[in-house]
């Protein structure tokens, strides 16, 4: 669903080339031209508006935030808004753990809420002289309301290719761990998705172009460039 999964992924290296220092208070704002969710584009490969808004609390490691962005699942569910709390913690000079909770919910009809879900995420880092790696996992009981775990696996590397130029390469795999309840594509219980992505700031702005593609057969999940810009403020 670029994206909230991605957003709680990709933020860490990102913010290595942010030019805004992350205050106690901030605000994001991100205009992308497609809103996919690990490759599946939730707003029917149209442009999305993002906003979040994240409070982290001192030195503790400790933030808590939401996030919005419009979506078309078209049948008037146009809204998501989704909150999140979690701690991160730098193990050592090289290593670092991200983990918390998140909440999905969905707006637009007296229905869409019947999709709403909780997740738990842990995202392992490690920093070296090749870059930042990350080894991620997202798990859902509920997912999308359908009362079926759900766990999304990542691998991802950012390396810096000139001073505040970055290539992200990813990997992740979703899997339906009651495939009665909830599959991906007819008996498909999981699916892989791939993803290449150039990112840089510039005059407090960030950007990103990336390329992804999944193993899904969906016109909304097949070879796809997303491109967006996003500018972080102090509150």
């Amino acid at each position: 669903m670029t994206t909230r999964q991605t957003v709680l992924a990709a933020a860490l290296p990102l913010a290595l080339l942010s030019t805004s220092a992350m205050a106690d208070l901030s605000t994001t704002v991100t205009l992308a031209s497609d809103y996919t969710f690990n490759g599946v584009s939730q707003t029917q490969n149209d442009p999305a508006i993002q906003g979040s808004l994240d409070y982290a609390f001192a030195d503790s490691g400790m933030y808590v935030g939401t996030w919005a962005s419009n979506v078309d699942f078209g049948e008037g569910t146009d809204i998501e808004w989704d909150a999140y709390f979690g701690n991160y913690v730098e193990i050592n000079d090289a290593l670092s753990v991200d983990y918390g909770i998140a909440y999905y919910s969905y707006h637009g009809e007296d229905y869409s809420s019947d999709g709403n879900y909780f997740e738990t995420y842990a995202k392992f880092g490690y920093t070296n002289s090749l870059g930042f790696t990350e080894l991620n996992f997202w798990y859902a009981w509920d997912y999308f309301g359908t009362d079926a775990g759900h766990v999304i696996s990542m691998l991802a590397h950012t390396f810096e290719i000139a001073p505040n130029h970055a290539i992200r390469a990813s990997f992740d795999v979703s899997n339906s761990l009651d495939g009665n309840k909830f599959a991906w594509d007819g008996n498909d219980k999981s699916y892989n998705h791939y993803r290449l992505a150039y990112q840089t700031s510039f005059a407090g702005f960030d950007f990103e172009l990336a390329g992804e593609n999944t193993s899904l057969d969906w016109d909304t999940a097949d070879e796809r460039i997303v491109a967006s810009i996003s500018r972080s403020f102090d509150l």
